[in-house]
């Protein structure tokens, strides 16, 4: 089975398509960086006022097409040639997901679809620069009920 994006090409160029969305949709501010520990990639921007942070993980990513192309003896590289192989794809992969994704999200706005709120409420910065969706995380793990024994 194909994963979607296994075959992607265009990397950090994805980023700069997204720049250009987000700037033609009327953000006055823009930033992307890479963990490299995590794998994370992480898009930032301002539109009206708002403070937005995207994260992806390039990790999950490689998770999933090492699942679906485990390696094995018969592969004409090392285990860890195989893994950092997934690392890359993943790496890839996951700058045009974040470029299509972005994409659809602000065609849906500015189509009246969807509203920015809408679609970037959970990734909104809070005043001490934590997105809200980790806020509720948070939250939530304080409410949720004791573990029973």
């Amino acid at each position: 089975m194909s994963i979607p994006y296994e075959n992607a090409t265009s990397g950090k160029n994805a980023m700069n398509d997204i720049q250009k969305t987000l700037k033609t949709f009327g953000c006055n501010k823009f930033g992307s960086w890479e963990d490299f520990d995590t794998g994370t990639m992480t898009v930032q921007f301002e539109w009206d006022g708002r403070m937005v942070e995207l994260k992806a993980s390039a990790s999950g990513y490689a998770a999933v097409w090492l699942k679906e192309n485990p390696w094995t003896y018969r592969r004409q590289s090392t285990k860890q040639e195989w893994e950092q192989k997934a690392r890359d794809k993943g790496a890839v992969a996951v700058y045009s997901i974040l470029r299509d994704w972005i994409k659809a999200q602000v065609t849906a706005i500015e189509t009246g679809l969807l509203t920015f709120e809408g679609v970037f409420m959970p990734h909104m910065l809070l005043p001490d620069g934590t997105r809200l969706v980790d806020r509720v995380d948070e939250v939530h793990k304080l409410l949720a009920p004791p573990a029973e024994h």
